[in-house]
């Protein structure tokens, strides 16, 4: 569709600027829903703040369930929307020694605070790769994210992620089914 339903109501609860960034934005929602196109839309917004963040895309798929995999594209993602600033752990990823996820992340963690920019990981359709090695990975990034970076992910069931504990650190933003469901206005715009 080239006319989008306008979603005011959901964009005021998203942050406007790179300054307010959650930890993590968790779009969770039965197919349908919107996800996608609603972090689409939030993220071309962000281009029209003051300090707009870089956005890293990664569409996740059934291949990244393997661990080696997901840090494979999610490097390649966050190092282009880095124009090319994370060397090391490309070059990590790269090597003939098999790196322990950890190793990897630690080195890409360091890296993006070493560029000291905002940058938002996006993660669409998280919900295709439902390993616990990816999971403990994701784990791992998130608690050890620089504080200009933030991972937004859409999927359809919870990951097996510490959401309580980010809930009650309030570096969770969430958005689920009953926030995405559109109202009787925006059915008649639909």
């Amino acid at each position: 569709r080239r006319a989008l339903v306008q979603r005011a109501r959901l964009f005021e609860r998203l942050p406007a600027d790179a300054d307010r960034m959650p930890r993590l934005l968790l779009f969770a929602a039965p197919a349908g829903f919107g996800k996608t196109t609603l972090l689409t839309q939030w993220l071309v917004t962000l281009g029209d703040s003051p300090n707009p963040p870089a956005a890293a895309w990664l569409s996740v798929d059934a291949t990244d369930q393997d661990v080696r995999q997901f840090l494979t594209d999610l490097v390649v993602a966050v190092d282009h929307a880095a124009d090319g600033r994370i060397p090391e752990t490309q070059a990590l990823l790269a090597g003939e020694r098999q790196a322990p996820a950890e190793e990897v992340l630690a080195r890409l963690v360091t890296e993006l605070d070493e560029l000291a920019a905002p940058l938002v990981i996006a993660l669409d359709d998280a919900h295709t790769a439902d390993s616990p090695e990816v999971h403990a990975a994701l784990s791992f990034l998130l608690e050890h994210l620089p504080t200009p970076v933030t991972v937004a992910m859409t999927t359809r069931a919870d990951p097996d992620l510490p959401l309580a504990r980010m809930r009650a650190r309030g570096e969770l933003l969430e958005l689920r089914a009953a926030d995405l469901r559109f109202t009787a206005p925006e059915v008649g715009e639909f």
